[in-house]
């Protein structure tokens, strides 16, 4: 597979697992009644928020992992679990509770620090998120092939900021129907992309039973 290659199926998997058009709801419940001007502010932290956090995890997601002492395969499967049942969760029309907790959601009833939390972390720069671009990077272990995920996570960004940006026009268009069919189509995508995570995490630590 070519780089290229790699780097699309890498950007559609952080795509389905950010899922920013699902996110629109709860973007424009937590900034009801703020002027344009402060909601493309605030569309704009959110979005250089999710691409500093999917950064720093992708490149230095390996060493955190190698400070605890967890092997590559171990959290493969981990964050493969994860991402199924942020997937189910998905494909149900819901947000996860691996991705906004009710303090959280406390915190977003009282507009504190949205930008970041919880906008930034854990909805869209989640656990999920993180999982993915640090298998990412393992599988793209070379410094330029590190350095090559950050046109993803670029990518995703500005898809975010586009989509913060336009999050009225997009509501009012889709409805919360489409809003929920794009969310359903997402999870499927990001149930496929879960079980190839677990699939090659329990090969790599049970190479001769499914080698």
């Amino acid at each position: 597979m070519t780089e290229w290659a790699v780097l699309f199926k890498i950007t559609i998997a952080l795509f389905a697992i950010v899922n920013p058009i699902g996110s629109v709801p709860i973007f424009i419940s937590a900034t009801n009644g703020w002027s344009n001007q402060d909601r493309a502010r605030t569309a704009k932290t959110v979005a250089i928020t999710v691409f500093t956090v999917l950064a720093v995890s992708a490149f230095f997601g390996d060493k955190i992992l190698s400070f605890f002492g967890i092997s590559i395969p171990s959290f493969q499967v981990g964050g493969g679990i994860l991402l199924m049942l942020i997937a189910i969760s998905m494909m149900h029309a819901k947000q996860s509770g691996t991705r906004q907790t009710p303090e959280e959601a406390q915190t977003l009833a009282e507009r504190e620090a949205i930008a970041i939390v919880p906008l930034s972390i854990p909805l869209l720069a989640g656990p999920g998120a993180i999982s993915n671009m640090i298998i990412a990077a393992q599988q793209n272990s070379s410094f330029t092939g590190h350095l090559s995920l950050v046109v993803p996570i670029f990518i995703i960004a500005v898809i975010i900021w586009l989509v913060l940006r336009l999050s009225a026009s997009i509501s009012s268009k889709l409805g919360s129907i489409g809003i929920n069919i794009v969310t359903r189509l997402m999870g499927l995508i990001l149930a496929a992309m879960a079980v190839e995570f677990v699939a090659h995490g329990l090969i790599g630590l049970f190479p001769k039973l499914l080698g």
